[in-house]
């Protein structure tokens, strides 16, 4: 049985805390100021700190700076609002969590079923770091280079919270694997993670399938829907690609982060949630916001903390671990093991990757396909869009001529680049950098 610390100046909040927290099975104990909550520190650590922010003798985030006497303790703060302050400081200071006042069940539910010791914390970060230096990986990632271990130290940071991430990088660049790490490294990897692309889903569903719908709410809805947010509760909903929800529906996400609330399609009634965001967008979110596809207070409440993926072309130097990783996948699947010959890895160094990891992975499962022997050599590996050493320039080119209309050029560019990619949609949408969906909506606007 763990024990709670209650540091709240309001008693009878306090108390109700406290019963809470022993229908939960939990000892709890109570103090009214930073004076008091040291004192009973002192006389028996507690497993969880509940700390109130506005305290008689200070501001309650105080003590989170006072490592000697928290640093074994699990740290949530509580507030009587949640706001994007709230969560950066919350991070800067090492809280978990933090809690909107009035504390509500289940809430508190969800807190407790979450509370791991630090020392457990420690041993996993130990772990991983022994993972990365024996082979590569850290999570669901793999590579060693500086720009992967600068992505892996602000995972270690901020998976173990309850701030909002923004991923963003190109196609193809893992950031759904980063997204699966945090979630696997934070203390709701025991609840469901459920991955969304947003522009993937028909406009028309994606509001019921984020939020659910009551039955006879619209034609065809003949039972009661539970939406991704009850799906996932307690756990970790990664919106993919999300410049490309709906405007409308950007209103009401943005409801459910500030108030931890939502409404089932065709119901007045809100539901509670508790559920991590993890967002991403292969996009410049702030071009997006600059083009009115992303609320600008969607984008602020989304980036609270934000992780860039290093496109493959800027971390060359894991090619041969990710080759070597992928080889031995597809091998376990496949039933027999194949290497890379040195004349292979000189060719995929060569390469430009505009799909990055995922078309390094597909690359090289052709190339197994296609080898009869145990050696990959360089026969199946791509040989368009080359990079020339000496000028850095690849082979594709295209002229423009001052003056022409942008709707112009960005149609010569599409189709272009379409045919260079011997019409692989998923490749020229990577190498534009723009979603699968886009790419789609244009060629279709082009009658190609």
């Amino acid at each position: 049985m763990g024990h709670a610390l209650i540091v709240e100046d309001d008693a009878d909040s306090a108390q109700m805390v406290a019963a809470l927290i022993g229908n939960e099975g939990f000892s709890a104990a109570t103090a009214r100021s930073l004076r008091d909550a040291r004192r009973q520190i002192a006389m028996q650590h507690p497993d969880l700190l509940l700390l109130d922010l506005k305290l008689p003798d200070g501001n309650g985030m105080s003590l989170l700076d006072e490592h000697d006497l928290v640093g074994k303790s699990e740290v949530v703060l509580m507030t009587g609002h949640a706001s994007l302050e709230t969560s950066i400081q919350a991070l800067r200071h090492g809280a978990a969590d933090y809690l909107i006042k009035p504390v509500s069940a289940r809430q508190l539910q969800g807190i407790l079923s979450r509370v791991t010791r630090p020392s457990v914390l420690r041993a996993e970060a130990d772990e991983l770091q022994q993972d990365l230096q024996r082979a590569g990986r850290f999570g669901q990632l793999v590579g060693r280079t500086e720009p992967m271990q600068r992505v892996y130290e602000q995972i270690g940071r901020v998976a173990r919270t309850s701030v909002t991430v923004f991923i963003t990088g190109e196609s193809g660049t893992g950031k759904e694997l980063v997204a699966r790490t945090v979630h696997d490294l934070s203390r709701r990897r025991n609840k469901p993670f459920l991955a969304v692309n947003c522009g993937a889903i028909s406009p028309n569903l994606i509001e019921s399938e984020i939020f659910g719908h009551e039955k006879g709410s619209f034609t065809g809805a003949e039972r009661q829907h539970h939406g991704f947010f009850e799906r996932t509760h307690g756990g970790t909903l990664f919106l993919d690609e999300v410049t490309e929800m709906p405007p409308a529906l950007q209103v009401k996400l943005l409801r459910v982060l500030e108030t931890g609330t939502f409404m089932r399609v065709g119901s007045t009634a809100p539901q509670e949630t508790d559920v991590r965001i993890i967002a991403a967008s292969n996009r410049d979110p702030a071009r997006a916001v600059a083009a009115g596809a992303l609320r600008e207070d969607l984008f602020y409440r989304l980036n609270v903390f934000p992780i860039e993926m290093p496109p493959l072309r800027e971390r060359q130097g894991d090619l041969p671990l990710l080759v070597d990783h992928f080889l031995k996948q597809i091998g376990a699947r496949e039933g027999g093991f194949k290497r890379a010959s040195a004349a292979a890895l000189d060719r995929l160094a060569r390469y430009r990757w505009p799909g990055n990891v995922r078309e390094l992975r597909n690359v090289l499962q052709r190339a197994y396909v296609m080898t009869a022997g145990a050696e990959i050599g360089d026969q199946w590996l791509p040989r368009d869009v080359l990079v020339d050493p000496v000028s850095g320039k690849d082979g594709g080119t295209l002229q423009v001529p001052v003056g022409t209309p942008l709707a112009a050029v960005e149609r010569q560019l599409i189709l272009a680049t379409l045919e260079r990619y011997g019409n692989q949609k998923e490749r020229t949408a990577a190498a534009l950098g723009v979603s699968l969906k886009t790419l789609y909506n244009r060629l279709k606007e082009y009658g190609s």
